[in-house]
């Protein structure tokens, strides 16, 4: 595909990508086209190679493969998820593998997005764009109390910043948008397609999948949530203090 030059979509500097894949041809593509589009780019042929980029270098936003030899971008991903310095870059998944179940352990592992292959790079430029967007946008349409509190925990509507106590709790974007609209609803029931909808769209079952992964992170019994309550037939609210 032959792209043109255009001005950067995200602010006055370059987001800076990564994109992970063990196949050459597709890196060398991905990295013409999306330089072309006004990005900065970083390519990795591994897990490893990737890890070690990330060490150095900070980045807007990774393109991830999911099978690679010497270990999977699922893998990768639920390792970022767990630490400080990934915890909340945004992830899409671009792979041979398709199906719902595979799109679903993507979601669980922390992915932001899922795009099979063959795919169209024009289509994987505007889902890049959305995510970059979203993650620079924290101030649009919220509440003019910003921070809420529900037990031990407080999150900030703006920043999308989520603490237990003082201790930062690491989310992924689709999970930081899920729970920045149902903290916004103040208690009320917010519906499985405005979940779905919100961020990246997704399937309703997917919404179910990112809960049960939300609930891991703030509920100390998940088969009796405390916080994260579901509205039978409804949907799900955030049951906050006061």
């Amino acid at each position: 595909m032959k792209a043109r030059p255009s001005e950067h979509p995200i602010g006055s500097e370059a987001a800076h990508l990564l994109i992970v894949d063990d196949d050459s041809r597709i890196r060398a593509l991905l990295a013409r086209y999306l330089t072309m589009q006004g990005y900065r780019i970083t390519t990795a042929a591994s897990t490893a190679d990737a890890k070690s980029r990330m060490r150095s270098l900070a980045f807007d936003l990774l393109v991830l493969d999911v099978m690679m030899p010497g270990g999977n971008g699922i893998s990768l991903a639920r390792d970022l998820r767990q630490g400080e310095a990934g915890a909340s870059v945004p992830i899409i998944f671009l792979t041979a593998k398709g199906a719902v179940e595979d799109r679903i352990e993507g979601l669980e592992a922390g992915g932001d997005d899922y795009l099979a292959k063959p795919f169209d790079p024009r289509e994987l430029t505007l889902r890049i764009a959305s995510l970059l967007r979203r993650s620079k946008e924290r101030d649009i349409a919220v509440p003019e109390d910003r921070v809420v509190h529900f037990g031990q925990f407080h999150f900030d509507l703006i920043q999308g910043d989520l603490r237990c106590e003082d201790k930062r709790v690491a989310l992924a974007e689709r999970e930081r948008e899920m729970l920045r609209l149902l903290a916004s609803a103040r208690g009320d029931v917010v519906t499985r397609r405005a979940l779905a909808t919100c961020g990246t769209p997704c399937n309703e079952r997917s919404v179910d999948v990112q809960i049960n992964r939300l609930r891991r992170k703030l509920e100390d019994d998940t088969a009796e949530p405390a916080y994260l309550i579901t509205a039978r037939g409804a949907g799900y609210r955030l049951a906050l203090d006061g």
